[in-house]
Protein backbone atom coordinates (compact mmCIF):
# COMPACT_ATOMS: atom_id res chain seq x y z
CA UNK A 1 0.00 0.00 0.00
CA UNK A 2 1.49 3.29 -1.03
CA UNK A 3 0.59 6.64 -0.05
CA UNK A 4 -1.02 7.70 -3.57
CA UNK A 5 -3.43 4.77 -3.14
CA UNK A 6 -4.34 6.23 0.80
CA UNK A 7 -4.68 9.75 -1.17
CA UNK A 8 -7.25 8.21 -3.57
CA UNK A 9 -9.48 6.93 -1.01
CA UNK A 10 -10.12 10.12 0.81
CA UNK A 11 -13.64 10.89 -0.15
CA UNK A 12 -13.12 14.16 -1.79
CA UNK A 13 -10.89 12.53 -4.71
CA UNK A 14 -13.92 9.64 -5.59
CA UNK A 15 -17.09 11.40 -4.36
CA UNK A 16 -17.22 13.56 -7.53
CA UNK A 17 -16.63 10.10 -9.93
CA UNK A 18 -19.15 8.47 -7.77
CA UNK A 19 -21.70 11.27 -6.63
CA UNK A 20 -25.06 9.39 -8.25
CA UNK A 21 -24.36 6.05 -6.65
CA UNK A 22 -23.76 7.28 -2.78
CA UNK A 23 -25.54 9.71 -0.21
CA UNK A 24 -25.85 12.90 -1.08
CA UNK A 25 -23.23 14.63 1.05
CA UNK A 26 -21.10 18.51 1.10
CA UNK A 27 -17.92 18.92 1.71
CA UNK A 28 -16.39 22.06 3.42
CA UNK A 29 -12.30 22.72 3.95
CA UNK A 30 -11.23 22.38 7.44
CA UNK A 31 -9.80 25.96 8.76
CA UNK A 32 -6.13 25.64 10.71
CA UNK A 33 -7.71 26.90 14.08
CA UNK A 34 -10.80 24.39 13.69
CA UNK A 35 -8.07 21.54 13.06
CA UNK A 36 -5.77 22.60 16.21
CA UNK A 37 -8.70 22.97 18.08
CA UNK A 38 -9.73 19.51 17.58
CA UNK A 39 -5.95 18.16 18.26
CA UNK A 40 -6.10 20.06 21.74
CA UNK A 41 -5.34 17.22 24.28
CA UNK A 42 -7.13 20.15 27.27
CA UNK A 43 -10.56 19.37 28.84
CA UNK A 44 -13.03 18.60 26.33
CA UNK A 45 -14.93 22.25 26.34
CA UNK A 46 -17.38 21.57 22.93
CA UNK A 47 -17.39 24.86 21.01
CA UNK A 48 -20.55 26.04 18.57
CA UNK A 49 -22.73 25.02 21.13
CA UNK A 50 -26.16 27.64 21.15
CA UNK A 51 -26.36 29.96 24.24
CA UNK A 52 -27.40 28.11 27.37
CA UNK A 53 -30.99 29.14 28.86
CA UNK A 54 -30.27 31.72 31.68
CA UNK A 55 -31.08 30.47 35.16
CA UNK A 56 -34.19 31.60 37.01
CA UNK A 57 -33.82 33.37 40.23
CA UNK A 58 -33.75 30.60 43.19
CA UNK A 59 -37.29 30.31 44.50
CA UNK A 60 -36.68 30.06 48.42
CA UNK A 61 -33.83 31.47 50.51
CA UNK A 62 -32.82 27.80 51.10
CA UNK A 63 -32.36 27.25 47.24
CA UNK A 64 -30.03 30.34 47.40
CA UNK A 65 -28.09 29.44 50.14
CA UNK A 66 -27.53 26.16 48.12
CA UNK A 67 -25.62 28.06 45.58
CA UNK A 68 -22.17 29.23 46.14
CA UNK A 69 -19.68 31.08 44.14
CA UNK A 70 -16.07 31.37 43.90
CA UNK A 71 -14.59 34.53 44.54
CA UNK A 72 -10.88 33.00 44.16
CA UNK A 73 -9.02 34.73 41.16
CA UNK A 74 -6.91 31.56 40.88
CA UNK A 75 -9.94 30.07 39.29
CA UNK A 76 -9.70 29.09 35.46
CA UNK A 77 -12.77 29.60 33.75
CA UNK A 78 -12.50 27.14 30.53
CA UNK A 79 -14.24 28.68 27.81
CA UNK A 80 -14.02 27.09 24.09
CA UNK A 81 -13.29 28.78 20.94
CA UNK A 82 -15.54 29.97 18.83
CA UNK A 83 -15.76 30.08 14.94
CA UNK A 84 -18.33 31.99 13.66
CA UNK A 85 -18.01 31.93 10.09
CA UNK A 86 -17.29 27.84 9.95
CA UNK A 87 -20.26 27.26 12.62
CA UNK A 88 -22.62 29.16 9.81
CA UNK A 89 -21.30 27.46 6.98
CA UNK A 90 -21.39 24.19 8.73
CA UNK A 91 -25.08 24.77 9.45
CA UNK A 92 -25.75 25.92 6.29
CA UNK A 93 -24.94 22.48 4.68
CA UNK A 94 -26.81 20.77 7.49
CA UNK A 95 -29.93 22.58 6.60
CA UNK A 96 -29.35 21.23 2.92
CA UNK A 97 -29.36 17.95 3.54
CA UNK A 98 -32.44 17.51 5.92
CA UNK A 99 -31.02 18.94 9.16
CA UNK A 100 -29.65 15.22 10.59
CA UNK A 101 -25.90 14.81 8.83
CA UNK A 102 -23.28 11.79 9.18
CA UNK A 103 -19.86 13.73 9.77
CA UNK A 104 -16.46 12.44 8.34
CA UNK A 105 -13.35 13.52 7.89
CA UNK A 106 -11.47 12.68 4.68
CA UNK A 107 -11.31 9.36 5.29
CA UNK A 108 -12.97 8.34 8.85
CA UNK A 109 -16.17 8.94 10.56
CA UNK A 110 -15.66 8.98 14.61
CA UNK A 111 -17.20 5.26 14.78
CA UNK A 112 -15.40 4.50 18.47
CA UNK A 113 -16.93 8.07 19.80
CA UNK A 114 -21.11 7.32 19.58
CA UNK A 115 -21.28 6.41 23.05
CA UNK A 116 -20.73 9.67 23.93
CA UNK A 117 -22.89 11.29 22.24
CA UNK A 118 -26.01 12.42 23.75
CA UNK A 119 -28.32 10.19 21.43
CA UNK A 120 -25.96 7.24 20.99
CA UNK A 121 -25.39 7.64 17.88
CA UNK A 122 -23.23 9.53 15.02
CA UNK A 123 -26.50 11.90 14.06
CA UNK A 124 -25.42 15.19 14.34
CA UNK A 125 -27.78 18.37 13.51
CA UNK A 126 -25.03 20.94 15.06
CA UNK A 127 -21.43 21.40 14.84
CA UNK A 128 -21.88 20.80 18.56
CA UNK A 129 -22.55 17.96 18.23
CA UNK A 130 -20.27 16.95 15.58
CA UNK A 131 -16.93 18.53 17.97
CA UNK A 132 -18.21 16.24 20.56
CA UNK A 133 -17.62 13.61 18.40
CA UNK A 134 -14.59 14.37 16.76
CA UNK A 135 -12.97 15.33 19.77
CA UNK A 136 -13.62 12.32 21.07
CA UNK A 137 -12.52 10.09 18.43
CA UNK A 138 -8.82 7.78 18.21
CA UNK A 139 -10.22 7.17 14.63
CA UNK A 140 -10.00 11.09 13.47
CA UNK A 141 -7.01 11.80 16.03
CA UNK A 142 -5.11 9.05 13.47
CA UNK A 143 -6.53 10.84 10.42
CA UNK A 144 -4.69 13.83 11.20
CA UNK A 145 -1.78 12.34 12.84
CA UNK A 146 -1.07 9.11 11.03
CA UNK A 147 -2.96 9.40 7.38
CA UNK A 148 -0.12 6.98 6.08
CA UNK A 149 0.66 4.37 8.47
CA UNK A 150 1.25 1.27 6.85
CA UNK A 151 2.63 2.74 3.76
CA UNK A 152 5.44 1.11 2.23
CA UNK A 153 7.11 3.69 -0.14
CA UNK A 154 9.43 6.13 1.92
CA UNK A 155 8.69 9.47 -0.09
CA UNK A 156 7.55 12.43 2.03
CA UNK A 157 4.39 12.64 3.48
CA UNK A 158 2.30 15.34 0.70
CA UNK A 159 0.60 18.13 2.05
CA UNK A 160 -2.55 17.28 3.57
CA UNK A 161 -5.70 19.79 3.43
CA UNK A 162 -8.31 18.40 5.57
CA UNK A 163 -11.75 18.83 4.80
CA UNK A 164 -15.19 17.91 6.92
CA UNK A 165 -17.31 15.73 5.42
CA UNK A 166 -21.48 15.84 6.02
CA UNK A 167 -23.85 13.37 4.67
CA UNK A 168 -27.15 13.65 4.65
CA UNK A 169 -28.52 11.26 7.20
CA UNK A 170 -30.34 8.04 6.22
CA UNK A 171 -31.25 5.38 9.13
CA UNK A 172 -28.22 2.45 7.52
CA UNK A 173 -29.73 -0.94 9.09
CA UNK A 174 -26.10 -2.64 10.16
CA UNK A 175 -27.17 -6.24 9.18
CA UNK A 176 -27.46 -4.72 5.37
CA UNK A 177 -24.07 -3.30 5.12
CA UNK A 178 -21.19 -5.34 3.09
CA UNK A 179 -17.13 -4.60 2.96
CA UNK A 180 -15.91 -6.02 -1.01
CA UNK A 181 -12.24 -6.41 -1.43
CA UNK A 182 -10.66 -5.73 -5.09
CA UNK A 183 -7.25 -7.07 -6.33
CA UNK A 184 -6.24 -6.25 -9.55
CA UNK A 185 -9.80 -5.18 -10.60
CA UNK A 186 -11.04 -8.21 -9.22
CA UNK A 187 -13.32 -8.85 -6.58
CA UNK A 188 -12.07 -11.52 -4.44
CA UNK A 189 -14.29 -11.48 -0.89
CA UNK A 190 -17.21 -9.51 0.55
CA UNK A 191 -17.71 -9.59 4.13
CA UNK A 192 -20.61 -8.48 6.62
CA UNK A 193 -19.97 -5.30 7.79
CA UNK A 194 -21.24 -6.21 11.10
CA UNK A 195 -19.50 -9.39 11.82
CA UNK A 196 -20.51 -8.84 15.55
CA UNK A 197 -24.61 -9.96 15.05
CA UNK A 198 -25.86 -12.80 13.13
CA UNK A 199 -28.44 -11.73 10.93
CA UNK A 200 -30.65 -14.83 9.54
CA UNK A 201 -31.27 -12.75 6.32
CA UNK A 202 -27.89 -12.98 4.96
CA UNK A 203 -26.98 -17.03 5.92
CA UNK A 204 -30.21 -17.09 3.80
CA UNK A 205 -29.71 -14.56 0.91
CA UNK A 206 -26.09 -14.89 1.12
CA UNK A 207 -25.81 -16.47 -3.00
CA UNK A 208 -28.55 -13.21 -4.24
CA UNK A 209 -26.95 -10.64 -2.17
CA UNK A 210 -23.32 -12.06 -3.71
CA UNK A 211 -24.92 -11.76 -7.17
CA UNK A 212 -26.10 -8.42 -6.67
CA UNK A 213 -22.61 -6.86 -5.23
CA UNK A 214 -21.08 -8.65 -8.24
CA UNK A 215 -23.13 -6.74 -11.03
CA UNK A 216 -23.20 -3.72 -9.04
CA UNK A 217 -19.26 -3.82 -9.05
CA UNK A 218 -19.12 -5.01 -12.92
CA UNK A 219 -21.57 -2.46 -13.97
CA UNK A 220 -20.37 0.85 -11.64
CA UNK A 221 -17.21 -0.22 -9.99
CA UNK A 222 -14.90 -1.74 -11.99
CA UNK A 223 -12.04 -0.11 -14.24
CA UNK A 224 -13.61 3.24 -12.92
CA UNK A 225 -11.91 3.76 -9.76
CA UNK A 226 -8.29 5.57 -9.53
CA UNK A 227 -6.28 2.44 -8.51
CA UNK A 228 -6.56 -1.60 -9.22
CA UNK A 229 -6.24 -2.88 -5.50
CA UNK A 230 -8.64 -1.01 -2.89
CA UNK A 231 -12.14 -1.71 -0.37
CA UNK A 232 -15.34 -0.02 -1.14
CA UNK A 233 -18.35 -0.59 1.53
CA UNK A 234 -21.73 -0.97 0.45
CA UNK A 235 -25.59 -0.98 1.07
CA UNK A 236 -28.06 -3.08 -0.09
CA UNK A 237 -31.14 -1.86 0.33
CA UNK A 238 -34.90 -3.40 1.09
CA UNK A 239 -35.47 -3.10 -2.58
CA UNK A 240 -32.21 -5.11 -3.27
CA UNK A 241 -31.32 -1.64 -4.76
CA UNK A 242 -27.12 -1.64 -3.90
CA UNK A 243 -25.76 2.13 -2.59
CA UNK A 244 -22.12 2.95 -2.72
CA UNK A 245 -20.75 3.86 0.94
CA UNK A 246 -17.13 4.46 0.73
CA UNK A 247 -13.80 3.42 -0.37
CA UNK A 248 -10.50 2.57 1.50
CA UNK A 249 -7.14 1.51 0.76
CA UNK A 250 -6.07 -2.24 0.29
CA UNK A 251 -4.24 -3.05 3.54
CA UNK A 252 -3.64 -3.30 6.82
CA UNK A 253 -4.83 0.44 7.87
CA UNK A 254 -8.35 -0.71 6.49
CA UNK A 255 -10.18 -3.44 8.76
CA UNK A 256 -10.51 -7.22 6.94
CA UNK A 257 -13.59 -8.10 9.36
CA UNK A 258 -14.06 -11.74 8.44
CA UNK A 259 -11.41 -11.99 6.59
CA UNK A 260 -7.34 -11.61 7.74
CA UNK A 261 -5.21 -9.55 5.78
CA UNK A 262 -2.55 -12.38 5.08
CA UNK A 263 -5.38 -14.32 3.19
CA UNK A 264 -6.40 -11.02 1.37
CA UNK A 265 -2.74 -10.19 0.14
CA UNK A 266 -2.10 -13.83 -0.44
CA UNK A 267 -4.96 -15.18 -2.20
CA UNK A 268 -5.18 -17.92 0.17
CA UNK A 269 -7.98 -19.88 1.17
CA UNK A 270 -10.60 -17.28 -1.23
CA UNK A 271 -12.59 -19.58 -3.47
CA UNK A 272 -16.35 -19.08 -3.80
CA UNK A 273 -18.61 -20.36 -1.59
CA UNK A 274 -21.10 -21.35 -4.13
CA UNK A 275 -21.30 -23.81 -6.60
CA UNK A 276 -21.00 -23.00 -10.37
CA UNK A 277 -24.19 -23.75 -11.26
CA UNK A 278 -25.06 -20.69 -9.06
CA UNK A 279 -22.58 -18.28 -9.78
CA UNK A 280 -19.40 -18.21 -11.92
CA UNK A 281 -16.14 -19.37 -11.34
CA UNK A 282 -14.50 -15.93 -10.00
CA UNK A 283 -17.06 -15.75 -7.67
CA UNK A 284 -15.64 -13.79 -4.35
CA UNK A 285 -15.27 -15.37 -1.24
CA UNK A 286 -18.06 -14.56 0.84
CA UNK A 287 -18.35 -14.71 4.37
CA UNK A 288 -20.89 -13.71 7.60
CA UNK A 289 -21.63 -14.94 10.86
CA UNK A 290 -23.27 -18.03 10.46
CA UNK A 291 -24.80 -18.65 14.33
CA UNK A 292 -25.41 -16.64 17.18
CA UNK A 293 -22.77 -18.65 18.79
CA UNK A 294 -19.98 -16.98 16.45
CA UNK A 295 -21.33 -13.53 17.54
CA UNK A 296 -18.46 -11.15 19.10
CA UNK A 297 -18.94 -8.34 21.20
CA UNK A 298 -18.37 -5.21 19.36
CA UNK A 299 -15.56 -3.23 18.71
CA UNK A 300 -15.98 -0.27 19.98
CA UNK A 301 -16.50 -1.24 23.45
CA UNK A 302 -12.75 -1.04 24.40
CA UNK A 303 -13.36 2.58 23.24
CA UNK A 304 -16.05 3.72 25.88
CA UNK A 305 -14.53 3.07 29.12
CA UNK A 306 -11.14 2.15 30.96
CA UNK A 307 -11.00 -1.25 31.61
CA UNK A 308 -10.93 -1.76 35.09
CA UNK A 309 -14.02 0.24 34.71
CA UNK A 310 -15.60 -1.93 32.65
CA UNK A 311 -13.97 -5.41 34.51
CA UNK A 312 -15.36 -3.95 38.10
CA UNK A 313 -19.01 -3.82 36.36
CA UNK A 314 -18.97 -6.41 35.06
CA UNK A 315 -17.54 -9.03 37.48
CA UNK A 316 -15.11 -10.54 34.96
CA UNK A 317 -12.16 -9.93 37.05
CA UNK A 318 -12.52 -11.08 40.43
CA UNK A 319 -9.94 -10.21 42.29
CA UNK A 320 -10.14 -6.12 40.75
CA UNK A 321 -13.64 -6.61 42.75
CA UNK A 322 -12.02 -7.91 45.55
CA UNK A 323 -9.55 -5.31 46.30
CA UNK A 324 -12.76 -2.34 45.44
CA UNK A 325 -14.53 -4.47 48.11
CA UNK A 326 -11.44 -3.73 50.36
CA UNK A 327 -11.26 -0.21 49.92
CA UNK A 328 -14.92 0.33 50.72
CA UNK A 329 -14.52 -1.86 54.07
CA UNK A 330 -11.63 0.44 54.81
CA UNK A 331 -13.02 3.65 54.22
CA UNK A 332 -16.22 3.22 55.97
CA UNK A 333 -13.98 1.72 59.21
CA UNK A 334 -11.81 5.30 58.38
CA UNK A 335 -15.04 6.86 58.83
Amino acid sequence: MKKEHVLHCQFSAWYPLFRSLTIKSVILPLPQNVKDYLLDDGTLVVSGREDPPTCSQPDSDNEAEEIQWSDDENTATLTAPEFPEFTTKVQEAINSLGGSVFPKLNWSAPRDAYWIAMNSSLKCKTLSDIFLLFKSSDFITRDFTQPFIHCTDDSPDPCMEYELVLRKWCELIPGAEFRCFVKENKLIGISQRDYTQYYDHISKQKEEICRCIQDFFKKHIQYKFLDEDFVFDIYRDSRGKVWLIDFNPFGEVTDALLFTWDELLSGRNLKGDFSEEVLEQDAPAFRCTNSEVTVQPSPYLSCRLPKDFVDLSTGEDAHKLIDFLKLKRNQQEDD
